[in-house]
């Protein structure tokens, strides 16, 4: 019986050994889970698509490894020229944001919280100020690229037509719908 149990323990030692050496290692950006060891963030997605839509080729995976405070100085030159390139016509948004100042907002890839407002990704009043499980986001991010000013510009590049969830929310915690 004491021998199967050391078989196990070891056998859970020799696991846990592989599952954490298979992790990329940077002494860069240390989080030391075991003396010796480091590991660095592999993918990050406050805002969903910002990432797939403004970079291209390596620079995607060094956002995905950019600490947000750096994002900003990294990013925000090569974001405006994307954005300007998808669309030439960009003056300001439906935000009343210029080129320069959107791509700056986005390139620091965080979920920004209102403590003392409501928490939606756009509501029409608030903006970015979180997410709800029921925000559009994707429909806000391309209204917000291609909507223009009063944000009816382009009518066909502002919607993916995906209007909700194929399952309502739960009222409660976990609030997720139950995935089958």
């Amino acid at each position: 019986m004491k021998k199967s149990n050391s078989v196990a323990a070891l056998a859970l030692a020799a696991c846990t050994i592989v599952l954490f050496g298979a992790c990329k290692k940077n002494s860069d950006t240390p989080v030391n889970i075991f003396a010796g060891i480091t590991y660095q963030t592999e993918d990050q997605m406050g805002r969903p698509a910002i990432n797939t839509v403004f970079n291209l080729g390596a620079d995607k995976d060094a956002f995905n490894t950019t600490i947000p405070s750096a994002m900003g100085a990294a990013f925000q030159s090569k974001f405006q020229s994307r954005l300007l390139a998808l669309n030439p016509a960009y003056t300001t948004n439906a935000l009343g944001l210029s080129a320069s100042a959107f791509t700056g907002l986005l390139a620091t890839d965080v979920i920004n919280v209102s403590t003392t407002g409501t928490t939606t990704f756009f509501d029409g009043t608030n903006v970015l100020t979180g997410r709800a499980l029921g925000d559009d986001v994707i429909d806000t991010e391309l209204l917000l690229i291609f909507g223009g000013s009063a944000g009816t510009s382009n009518p066909g590049l502002t919607s993916d037509k995906v209007n909700a969830n194929d399952k309502p929310f739960l009222s409660s915690f976990p609030y997720l719908a139950s995935p089958w």
